[in-house]
């Protein structure tokens, strides 16, 4: 059989067009806005509304929609209450992620708080504690900051579970001190997710929308668990010009917690200066 021969300026062309090729394709990814996945979720430290306590179910709800970053509520670390068992570590292993942990009270022998899970880095966080009024369950918002990408800055993500009781004026005050922890960090991209104990057009979420933007403009309920009325739970943002909303949507899981999660999916525009 005649082997055939390739010319040397037909293989120098082919060499040429391939590298071209390869440079437009990294071209293109680093010309890619970055998505990220945010999940808001009150795990009731992982009992669910059948009264079973169940922390591999939690991660399996998790991982059901792929999130980048996760905030969890009313998690417990080594209380009695929950077999001793340290959910945030736990959590972490079962769903391959990064974790940070905020402790807001001391709970049967362990503690109970705020949770960060993150398929990226995070690179520091800090855990504060939220105004008291009337002796109410102490509350705090964790913050973490979390590199997305390679070549972009670091975006800054507030975890939070605020007061419940009836009386509003706990929850309005954790909005403005939240608001005022959010203005250190200036113009650099945010999210705050958790459960705000309110809803769509009350004092506290009016405090909140005067620095941030709703992924979702209008409701949608996540409590109770079987029959949504309500929506307290929720992801926001800020700056609103650089992020664009991709998709909201409640989670459909109806027996692992007694809130259904929420899930925003946005898009942040690469700068170009």
């Amino acid at each position: 059989m005649e082997k055939h021969i390739v010319p040397q300026y037909l293989l120098r062309k082919r060499l040429m067009l391939t590298v071209m090729c390869v440079l437009s394709s990294t071209l293109a990814r680093a010309d890619e806005p970055i998505r990220v996945r945010i999940l808001s979720y009150n795990i009731h430290h992982a009992e669910g509304v059948d009264k079973k306590l169940d922390v591999e179910r939690i991660a399996k709800v998790i991982l059901s929609v792929k999130p980048d970053i996760v905030a969890l509520q009313e998690v417990d670390q080594n209380a009695t209450r929950s077999l001793s068992v340290d959910q945030p570590a736990e959590l972490a292993r079962l769903c391959s992620m990064n974790v940070e942990f905020g402790a807001n009270i001391p709970l049967q022998g362990g503690h109970y708080g705020n949770v960060i899970l993150s398929r990226f880095p995070i690179n520091q966080h800090s855990n504060h504690r939220l105004a008291n009024i009337n002796n109410g369950e102490q509350r705090g918002v964790l913050v973490g900051e979390i590199k997305v990408s390679d070549d972009s800055e670091s975006i800054v993500f507030f975890a939070t579970h605020l007061d419940h009781r009836r009386d509003d004026r706990e929850r309005v005050a954790s909005a403005r001190g939240i608001n005022k922890l959010a203005s250190v960090y200036g113009n650099r991209s945010m999210f705050l997710a958790g459960d705000l104990n309110d809803v769509i057009g009350s004092p506290t979420l009016d405090e909140f929308d005067a620095e941030w933007t709703r992924t979702n403009a209008t409701p949608l309920p996540t409590i109770p668990v079987t029959a949504p009325q309500r929506q307290i739970d929720f992801v926001l943002y800020r700056p609103a010009n650089r992020w664009k909303v991709i998709e909201v949507k409640v989670l459909d899981e109806v027996v692992a917690s007694d809130h259904r999660g929420i899930l925003a999916v946005l898009e942040l525009s690469r700068r170009t200066d």
